[in-house]
């Protein structure tokens, strides 16, 4: 086993990665950016060390600066986590040319794997169903021939990375120059590589994908799947497991086609087929993460198999004591991804500090995260914050979890997709488990706006923040609406604000904190509610975060 292993990354999977070094007996070495100086992973690890300025090129992305580092401190083993260095074929060379084990396959898998027109290649020659077209394109000439052979829609894709980048959706011919140049741009900007090829795009497909372990003496197994459908510009947002409706029979095909992927390139550690699904069950090949994934939990929860833990055992040449047989999936689990973001705007980052931090607890709930209260979701990375997993005996009772378990979590100070979760967890839809890869597009629309007894319910909550005791005339200004004046009487039965003819009532006893429950015409509802400054409220509505100026009137 090894003696010494720093990981390089940051975030909730360093933190993830150290606790399992914790369970095995060795010392961990956190890396961090000097904007992480105070990050939760530096707390937790048993040393940490500076990789560089903010900038992730200058730190977290500074191979030759990382291999150093662990040469100082004497690490034997370097863990990549997911993201930043953990698919880069040249990071992992690096790593093996200065004698330190890197935790995940070979460079050369790494690369087999992450060129997707090579490895659909191999694919097909390993039997593995893939999605028809795959082509390098190389002009515009050759797009309108192969996209005419495939119909409308095609789908535009990068050959190098992931996370959706280098992907367009092109529905008639007219479009497809400017999607070809844009995908192949976006790729090259963050792969260095703009190769592009077209594909057929599936009509409501579902993203399914398989979980394997395997270690160097080639067995290897697969640990079931997880469905990673709902998803917000291609990247995951909830994933499950199992997937619903997925059948003895299919489960079994599409782990067998997983194994013989991993198989066909000599696959070493943990990994994941991802698969695109139709309606009837066919499924198809997309590409092979090599690395662990960010949704690991939910397997992890129904399988009761340590993927970290294995990820480690395997890289230090110990045999996978796991056979096919012994993999069983019960219950069901459910992950979210919480991140500092703006929904209602495109899903762009909200970074800034964190001012209130209340996390879910209880059975069945687990919270893997980086961060807690008093820090700050900095601009330089990935905005997300936490995972959130719950686990219950079946679905509805993983579903009753995460629905309490979201309604308990309180991130104050910034904007976070907490809310939008929230009407997720609530879709009808998404309750029935009858939902593809455009749920989002499809369910989650903007909010309305406004309806006039909701913002009676803010001012009442304002009112209850602004006059803790005894009774007054506010002023109340929202955004782009002229001030209004409430009369605010709280006594010991409860708060009561009058406003415009209309009636809101406040429990006192549901006032302790930042979640206020509010009772206005006898609709129930819930909101969050941060005080930034004296007379200033953000009041956390739906998916927004409505600021609100208040001022006590002279009596």
């Amino acid at each position: 086993m090894f003696s010494k292993i720093l990981i390089a990354n940051r975030g909730e999977i360093a933190v993830r990665v150290i606790r399992a070094c914790r369970g095995l007996g060795i010392p961990s070495v956190a890396i961090y950016s000097e904007a992480d100086r105070d990050a939760l992973h530096v707390r937790y690890a048993d040393e940490a060390v500076c990789c560089g300025p903010a900038r992730a090129t200058e730190s977290y992305l500074n191979a030759e600066r990382i291999v150093e580092l662990a040469r100082e401190v004497g690490a034997d083993a370097i863990h990549p986590g997911y993201g930043f260095l953990s698919e880069n074929a040249g990071f992992a060379e690096v790593v093996q040319a200065a004698g330190i084990t890197f935790i995940g396959p070979s460079p050369e898998v790494i690369r087999a794997m992450g060129l997707k027109i090579a490895s659909r290649e191999r694919m097909i020659e390993a039997g593995v169903p893939v999605v028809p077209g795959g082509d390098r394109i190389e002009d515009i000439a050759t797009a309108r021939q192969v996209a005419g052979e495939r119909g409308d829609p095609v789908l535009v894709t990068a050959s190098a990375g992931g996370a959706g980048r280098g992907r367009r959706r092109v529905d008639a011919e007219d479009e497809l120059e400017s999607a070809l140049a844009r995908a192949a741009s976006e790729a090259e900007a963050a792969f260095g590589d703009g190769a592009i090829y077209l594909e057929k795009l599936l009509a409501g497909p579902r993203h399914i994908e398989i979980q394997v372990l395997a270690d160097r003496d080639g067995h290897t197994i697969h640990l079931g799947e997880r469905e990673c459908s709902i998803q917000r510009r291609h990247q995951k947002l909830v994933e499950e497991a199992p997937a619903y409706g997925m059948t003895p029979e299919l489960r079994s095909a599409m782990g067998e086609a997983a194994v013989r992927a991993a198989r066909a390139v000599g696959y070493e550690g943990a990994g994941t087929c991802e698969f695109l699904m139709d309606a009837s069950g066919a499924f198809y090949f997309l590409e092979m993460n090599t690395r662990i994934q960010v949704e690991h939990p939910v397997t992890e929860a129904v399988t009761g198999v340590d993927l970290v833990d294995w990820q480690i055992r395997i890289a230090a040449g110990e045999p996978l004591a796991l056979a096919q047989e012994d993999i069983a999936l019960e219950g069901h689990a459910i992950e979210v991804r919480i991140y500092a973001e703006y929904p209602d705007k495109g899903f762009v980052p909200s970074p800034g500090p964190i001012v209130a931090w209340s996390a879910p607890s209880g059975t069945g709930v687990r919270l893997d995260s980086g961060f807690d209260g008093g820090q700050v979701v900095t601009p330089h990375y990935d905005p997300m914050i936490a995972k959130l997993i719950v686990s219950g005996g079946d679905r509805d009772e993983a579903l009753a979890r995460l629905e309490g378990a979201l309604a308990e979590f309180t991130i104050a100070g910034l904007r976070t997709g907490l809310p939008f979760l929230r009407r997720i967890c609530a879709n009808p839809r998404f309750r029935k488990g009858a939902y593809d890869t455009g749920f989002i597009e499809q369910e989650m629309a903007a909010p309305p706006p406004l309806e006039p007894e909701l913002v009676d319910q803010i001012f009442a909550l304002i009112a209850r923040r602004a006059v803790p005791e005894g009774s007054a005339t506010l002023r109340i200004t929202l955004p782009k609406q002229e001030p209004v004046v409430a009369e605010v009487v709280d006594d010991e039965e409860g708060i009561c604000v009058q406003l415009d003819g209309r009636k809101v009532e406040l429990d006192v006893g549901d006032l302790g904190g930042p979640i206020v429950n509010v009772l206005c015409d006898g609709a129930p509802q819930t909101w969050t509610l941060v005080e930034r400054k004296p007379g200033v409220v953000d009041v956390g509505l739906r998916d927004r975060v409505i600021r609100v100026k208040v001022q006590a009137e002279a009596s």
